[in-house]
């Protein structure tokens, strides 16, 4: 069986802990709760022959005070960026973390969450930043982690992607 750990990173109340759990317990709560440090979760999928447990890190989020420690991804098979549709500097957030994160550790998988999908019409990210990013390699995936769209998905293709 194969483990391979995940960091969940961006900032403050963008969805990664709602995105966990959401993809390990297949729960949502309104109620926000801070992250302070990091939080671990596992789950265990099938990807191709291999049995894979993911050790999912959820690490606290990142604002004008605090920075992502970026030695937490030491080890680490890749991460997920996680900016919130509806609040356009999460994605400066996101785009900040991944310079820092390929400086730290190299080049690793990684993927763009753009979540609270289910508020599409209040997205405040325009669609041609997203698509110059895309333009650059990176793999975006819109999810929700209240209704549970794409979530499940976007776990398993970024589990396929760490695997290789």
């Amino acid at each position: 069986m194969l483990q391979k750990k995940i960091c969940m990173l961006g900032a403050f109340g963008v969805g990664k802990t709602s995105l966990v759990r959401r993809f390990v317990d297949t729960i949502f709560s309104d109620n926000y709760l801070t992250t302070v440090g990091v939080k671990l979760d596992k789950k265990t999928l099938a990807v191709g022959a291999e049995t894979v447990n993911l050790i999912l890190w959820d690490i606290a989020g990142e604002d004008d005070t605090s920075a992502v420690r970026t030695t937490y991804l030491r080890g680490s098979a890749g991460y997920l960026l996680v900016a919130d549709g509806t609040r356009a500097s999460t994605l400066d957030v996101a785009c900040s973390i991944h310079s820092r994160a390929e400086a730290e550790i190299g080049r690793v998988p990684f993927m763009l969450l753009v979540n609270k999908c289910d508020l599409r019409s209040e997205w405040a990210i325009p669609e041609s930043r997203l698509d110059e990013l895309a333009a650059l390699g990176w793999t975006i995936r819109p999810t929700s982690a209240k209704t549970g769209e794409s979530v499940e998905a976007a776990f398993q293709e970024f589990a396929e992607r760490a695997v290789r």
